[in-house]
């Protein structure tokens, strides 16, 4: 879950500065330096879903590959169907 969370971290981190430097300056080194950091958090996100263990009847694995907020997403999905509640 340490994995998901960090790489949901970055995934959204990074969008927020990709959609950031869209809607100012457009800067071409910006984009091609965070764009594939943005990329590689995606796939993180997916893997670690697919190998969590509590990802299997939740619903978790299919919130992952939802772009952009998929990280996101399963985090709070299983957050709430963790044994320990919230943590």
């Amino acid at each position: 879950m340490r994995t998901l969370r960090i790489a949901a971290g970055i995934e959204a981190a990074s969008l927020v500065i990709l959609l950031g430097n869209l809607l100012t300056t457009h800067t071409r080194a910006i984009t091609s330096l965070v764009g594939p950091v943005h990329g590689t958090a995606y796939l993180v996100v997916i893997m670690a879903a697919l190998l969590a263990p509590s990802a299997s009847s939740s619903g978790i694995r299919w919130r992952a590959v939802v772009p952009e907020i998929g990280g996101l997403l399963a985090l709070r999905q299983m957050r709430t169907h963790s044994p320990g509640g919230s943590t």
